[in-house]
Formats: C-alpha cells, structure tokens, sequence
C-alpha cells in the first residue's frame, strides 16, 4: 500500500538471479527461505530473490488461480483483491468444503483485452503473488513497468509453476508444495501449511498403495471448438497443471510423439495425428464447472459419433475422460485428482472420495 512519500508499506525488495536487472536494490538471504526479527521477516523465492515485510500482508493480488487457491488454502481469503480471469479460477470446488468460499465474479479482473499499470494502482493490494516475468514475457509489460509498480505499490513474488514449456524460465521452477510452502512464509502460515501437506502425503499415499500398476498413455487436449475438430495440445510434464497426472503415474502421449506444447506456440492436433498416436486415454481439459452430464452429454458423444474420432481406442474402449482446469493450488489439486482417478481407474476408485471435505475447511479456518 503506498504512503504519503510514494514509498511501499511493504518495505524493501531485493533481488538475485534472472530479474537483477529490474532496477531494485541488489541482497539475498540465501535458501533459507525466511528469517523473522521482531514484526519484519523476509521470504527468499526465485525469481525475485528476497522480498522484506514489515507485517503479513492484509491484501494480496495473484494472477493465476494456483496462487489464489494458496492463499485461500492458508485462510486469507478476505484479503484476495483480484485475479487474472475468473473463469479460470474453479471457486466451485469450495462449495464441497462447509465455510469455505470465493465469489470469483466480486473479484476484480486484471484482464481486459489486455492488463495494464492502472488496475494495480486501483487494487492497491498489500503484495502481489506474480512472477514479475510472466508479467514481462505472458502480458507484455516492459521491466520499468514492472519496477513502477514494485517500487510504488507493492512488491511482486512468485514463481511461473503451472507450466514447463516456456522457454523464458530459466531459473528454478518449484513443485506445488515448494510454492505453497513459500506462500506460507508469507503469510506466516505454517501450520496451516504443514496440514495440508501431511493431508496431501496421506492421500498421495493411499492413492499409491491401491491404484492399479497400469501406466496408461495420456493426451491431455483442449479443444480448439465446441465440436471441435482440432485440440491444443498440452504436454503431462513437470508443471503443477499436470500434477494430478504425474502423481497418478500415466505417460504422456503427446510428448513421446514430438507433439510440441501449445503454451510453447505449438500449434493444433486434429483427429488423424491422434489416430496415428492413439493414445490410451484422452483427457479433455475445460474451464469453468463441468459435471459428468456436461462431460458425456458434450465431449464424450460428440466424439463416439464422429466418423474419424470413433476410430480412437480411447474413445472405444471408453476412455475418454475430463482433465479438470489449468490452475490448481493445493485444495483445487485434490478435486482434480479425484475425479482424473475415478475417470482412470472405475472399477478401483469409483466414486469414491478419496479425501475428507471436513479435514480440508478445519485447516482453512485454522481448527487443526
């Protein structure tokens, strides 16, 4: 927030690595992470490098929906400004979880057409939970916009997870948890932090001892229509977007036949290029609140009627199923992974849940 001098209430940033050019100040703690003395402590995340605080911020602005999740995951959910876009923050996970809840349609939108200086300065959040160069290299904006906003409203810190394909990222690229852990520095949210992952490792390890030992070839697509005729594809790789497939084991179809990844600028795939790789199953990756009717009643019978996609094995030996959304933070991640497990494995998993609802609200609302 800024005061009467134009200087940030958050107070210093500084910075190594990829973004030491950006104009502000040069320092790093090291790997430590975060160190408290008195009300101020500091949180070391890559690119940034180390951001100082004198208090947890009250207000925060993420892009992405993963950093939204976090954060509502640690119980500041009051304090969430603003998103990217909101249909691609899935909200309607929470309304399995008694207590908790966004209403992503309250919530100021960053892009328009495009995003530029005048919403941030609008928002006025606290701090902002944005890899400042997937502002530069995703949205456009120069490194003095960057430094503008940094040294006049509030500084930025995260890291690009969701993907693996950009090759602009070049410096170290963390694992959910490894930024979810780094959000909780920030919001001095251990706890809460240290339940979720012992929930996560609880499930990941059940999930683990009972799933099948098939490892089914996956092609996660995005159709580039509503009867589409062609998809974007998207690889299964070290990103979070792709964690509930890594963690269930499956290999990914498209990147064993040189498909290049759509947020890389690959291009389209149409039906005869999946005919030739015929891929186990097909993961259908949509936005926004699908239910299983939506699912069949869309994608799935569109696909058993048409001429050439009938042909695929995925589509005949029904398996075809929804891949759930590109952005996931912890409690997200867990509804994605649920269902992407009963769509592989019914006969195991059905329609089982594989974690508790209550377990997660206790941890949000800080009943742990």
């Amino acid at each position: 927030m800024a005061t009467d001098d134009g200087t940030t209430r958050r107070t210093v940033v500084k910075t190594t690595g990829a973004l030491a050019g950006l104009g502000i100040g040069a320092g790093c703690l090291g790997e430590s992470g975060s160190s408290n003395e008195g009300s101020t402590y500091s949180v070391t995340m890559e690119p940034v490098g180390e951001v100082e605080f004198d208090g947890v911020p009250e207000t925060w602005l993420p892009y992405t929906a993963d950093y939204a999740d976090m954060g509502v995951a640690l119980g500041q959910g009051d304090g969430l400004v603003g998103i990217g876009q909101a249909h691609l923050y899935g909200t309607h996970y929470y309304d399995e979880l008694p207590g908790v809840s966004v209403d992503a349609s309250n919530l100021t939108e960053l892009w328009d057409g495009a995003t530029g200086q005048e919403v941030f300065y609008e928002l006025d959040a606290d701090v902002h939970l944005i890899d400042p160069n997937f502002m530069i290299n995703r949205l456009g904006w120069s490194r003095d916009e960057v430094d503008e906003i940094a040294d006049t409203v509030a500084p930025f810190i995260g890291n690009t997870i969701f993907s693996a394909s950009y090759d602009w990222h070049d410096y170290d690229r963390y694992t959910l948890y490894e930024a979810f852990e780094k959000v909780a520095e920030l919001f001095q949210e251990r706890e809460r932090y240290e339940a979720f992952a012992t929930l996560h490792d609880e499930v990941i390890a059940d999930l683990e001892s009972r799933r099948p030992e098939e490892s089914p070839s996956v092609a996660v697509l995005v159709p580039a229509s509503e009867e589409p005729e062609e998809f974007y594809p998207y690889l299964i790789d070290e990103g979070t977007q792709s964690k509930h497939w890594t963690d269930l084991g499956v290999r990914d179809a498209l990147g064993a036949n040189d498909i290049e990844d759509a947020q890389a600028g690959g291009g389209t795939v149409d039906y005869e290029t999946l005919l030739e790789i015929d891929p186990d199953v097909i993961a259908v990756r949509q936005q926004g609140q699908v239910t299983e009717e939506d699912f069949e009643n869309g994608i799935v019978s569109f696909l058993r009627d048409h001429d050439v996609a009938s042909e695929l094995e995925a589509v005949r030996n029904d398996r075809v199923v929804y891949a759930g959304m590109t952005y996931q933070g912890p409690i997200i991640h867990l509804f994605q992974l649920e269902r992407v497990t009963q769509g592989l494995f019914p006969d195991t998993f059905g329609d089982e849940d594989l974690f508790d609802r209550q377990a997660v609200s206790d941890i949000v609302a800080g009943n742990t």
